[in-house]
């Protein structure tokens, strides 16, 4: 087999490093392009780039001019770069459409340039079941096969979810051997402070015996994957040619707990007592959310390794050390 030699755009975040050590790992060479606007240079990327085949690009993919220096010998192209998150979807919906769109399409005209390429993977998102829940019966746990719907164009958070519905269609009908992957609920250590294990966490840890922890969409149901389980499934779908043209939810299919029941795991797993309170209801945030996983199962062979309270534990440890107790230094 030919040696990989990949490029992960928003390598510098949560998925993408992980990802860049993975592969490093199995013998690929690795570059790494971000604008490092979230991204930051901490142990993990020193790590990195002290290793042999791995180098990091600072390019704004906005400008397709930036991009002068990368090469044309990559065989996987992994364009994880996006305007996202909650903020930027409800205060600037514009950018979020018109900068994701442009930033893919310039990935996969550079992808197209490739003279060897085996593999362009796009991270679409659990999103885009959304309007479908909303409007529709949308099965739960929910196959990939699901008919997409979007909710309301003038919705603000409808720009996130239809910029990666787009970007499903730009893959289709780009010619190049493509795989799409639908993110579900990823967590572990360096993954930032703006998801909700360590949100919930962080309060935990700066709680007393006997306070309040008030959950937001306490009754809502979710399932969480831990990134180690994530980046296994990707790199099996790189080792498959039935991926190629393929789209697959990535995630865990059981158990689905409610926030509250998230809330219990999370304080036991810091060591804490609290009075759980329920919060205000997330507004636009759908009741259950959970992959069918039947598909890249069956595709990759894989089934998650690492349990929701092993995974917690060793993400408390990681912000223990590295956020709430530590330098403040994290990743998105």
């Amino acid at each position: 087999m030919t040696q990989r030699r990949a490029l992960i755009t928003g390598g510098a975040g949560f998925i993408g490093a992980q990802l860049a050590r993975r592969l490093l790992d199995d013998g690929a060479t690795v570059d790494l392009v971000d604008n490092l606007s979230r991204g930051v240079q901490d142990e993990l990327l020193a790590e990195l780039s002290a290793r042999p085949g791995f180098s990091v690009h600072v390019a704004d993919l906005r400008d397709p001019s930036s991009l002068g220096v990368l090469g044309d010998d990559y065989t996987h192209v992994f364009h994880f770069a996006a305007l996202l998150g909650v903020q930027n979807v409800l205060e600037r919906p514009n950018e979020v459409l018109r900068e994701n769109v442009t930033m893919l399409t310039a990935m996969l005209d550079l992808a197209g340039r490739q003279q060897a390429l085996e593999r362009f993977v796009f991270p679409s998102t659990s999103e885009v079941y959304v309007g479908t829940q909303q409007f529709f019966e949308l099965p739960i746990p929910s196959p990939e096969t699901t008919p997409l719907t979007v909710s309301a164009l003038d919705r603000p958070r409808t720009s996130y979810m239809l910029s990666k519905i787009y970007g499903e269609a730009l893959c289709h009908h780009s010619g190049l051997p493509f795989t799409i992957v639908r993110p579900h609920n990823f967590y572990g250590p360096r993954m930032g402070l703006a998801h909700v294990i360590p949100q919930v966490l962080q309060r935990i840890h700066d709680s007393a015996d006997g306070d309040e922890l008030v959950v937001y969409s306490i009754d809502h149901r979710r399932t969480f994957c831990f990134i180690d389980d994530a980046i296994e499934y990707l790199v099996r779908l790189l080792d498959t040619d039935d991926a190629v043209g393929g789209t697959f939810n990535l995630g865990v299919q059981s158990p689905e707990v409610t926030m509250g029941e998230l809330g219990e795991l999370l304080c036991r797993v810091v060591g804490r007592d609290l009075r759980i309170v329920p919060g205000e209801t997330a507004p636009g945030s759908p009741y259950r959310r959970c992959p069918d996983m039947t598909h890249t199962i069956a595709t990759t062979g894989h089934r998650p390794a690492v349990d929701l309270e092993s995974g917690a534990r060793r993400t408390y440890e990681w912000y223990r050390g590295n956020v709430f107790e530590g330098d403040g230094i994290s990743a998105r």
